[in-house]
């Protein structure tokens, strides 16, 4: 009898213990580490992502117009690792490289990284340190992500063309998340700032600064809402919509535009994870109206 009931109980323990380990839900990175999750203390993450923005289109007072064909490429690096025990704060830098290109060049030739006169132009545009940090114990999905890019560029434009904006820059990211019962969905907003600081891109004769920048002095709002669907914990899709607006300060520029896209992730290790966005510029003022396609790598470890 002793030894009956000794063996229905190591039974149910045994199966008790297995149901437990069946019921465990596995979270992956993209799962875990959203833009508004801070890293533990002595965890890294480092993010290449690459853009490649196309324009035919463009709005001018008002009027859609047919413009030469144009071609920004940016790739970002951003390393971030946890400094603080209880995860509220985590310290980084972000390296800006861009190649353009202009007059008709097919949208590929960004990828030749050349410096030809009137028809391309690359190079490095800004460095930036860069905080991010969990303000409220409450709110462990929200967090705030602080930068100044310094620009390392001599001119904004040249014989060559455009490269990249001539300021230093104040940015501030509102991140917030919110996974839906279930674990299948999840929402995430973000609310960017941006303050364009520098010298005006015209002297007050009318002659132009090559010091200045197109966008001094103006600030930058830049709202996104994004929602992700999960058919397993290492993939998900999601489909997006954001907005930008730039209000002049002292500058006699402003513009905005909105722009609408989808997108995948994937992790294809317990470390590493790729995704790839499209998006379509679908309205605007005194801005390009064309399409961005965007790859990204992601490790954290």
């Amino acid at each position: 009898m002793t030894k009956t009931v000794l063996y229905l109980l190591c039974l149910f323990v045994c199966t008790a213990t297995f149901a437990q380990e069946e019921t465990v839900v596995e979270t992956s990175n993209i799962q875990k580490y959203t833009p508004s999750k801070l890293l533990e203390k002595g965890k890294w993450d480092i993010k290449w992502f690459n853009n490649l923005y196309t324009q035919t289109k463009a709005e001018d007072q008002g009027e859609t117009v047919d413009v030469a064909r144009s071609n920004f490429f940016t790739s970002s690096l951003a390393v971030f690792t946890g400094v603080s025990n209880n995860k509220k704060l985590n310290a980084g830098i972000i390296l800006e490289f861009r190649s353009n290109s202009f007059n008709d060049q097919n949208t590929t030739s960004v990828f030749s990284f050349n410096n030809e006169t009137g028809t391309a132009r690359t190079g490095l545009s800004h460095i930036a340190p860069a905080i991010k940090l969990a303000p409220f114990s409450s709110l462990p999905r929200f967090s705030i992500q602080s930068a100044i890019f310094i620009p390392l560029l001599a001119e904004e434009s040249n014989s060559n063309g455009y490269l990249a904006n001539k300021s230093y820059i104040v940015q501030n990211q509102f991140f917030y998340d919110y996974s839906f019962p279930g674990g299948k969905f999840q929402l995430f907003t973000e609310l960017g700032t941006r303050l364009f600081l520098g010298e005006k891109k015209t002297n007050s004769n009318g002659t132009t600064n090559p010091k200045g920048g197109f966008a001094n002095t103006s600030f930058e709002l830049a709202p996104g809402v994004f929602l992700s669907y999960f058919p397993s914990s290492k993939f998900t899709t999601l489909v997006f919509v954001q907005h930008a607006q730039l209000i002049e300060i002292t500058n006699e520029f402003s513009q905005n535009y909105s722009a609408v896209g989808l997108g995948a992730k994937y992790q294809l290790s317990s470390t590493l994870n790729i995704e790839t966005l499209y998006s379509k510029f679908v309205r605007g003022n005194d801005t390009g109206l064309g399409q961005s396609f965007n790859l990204g790598l992601r490790a954290i470890f």
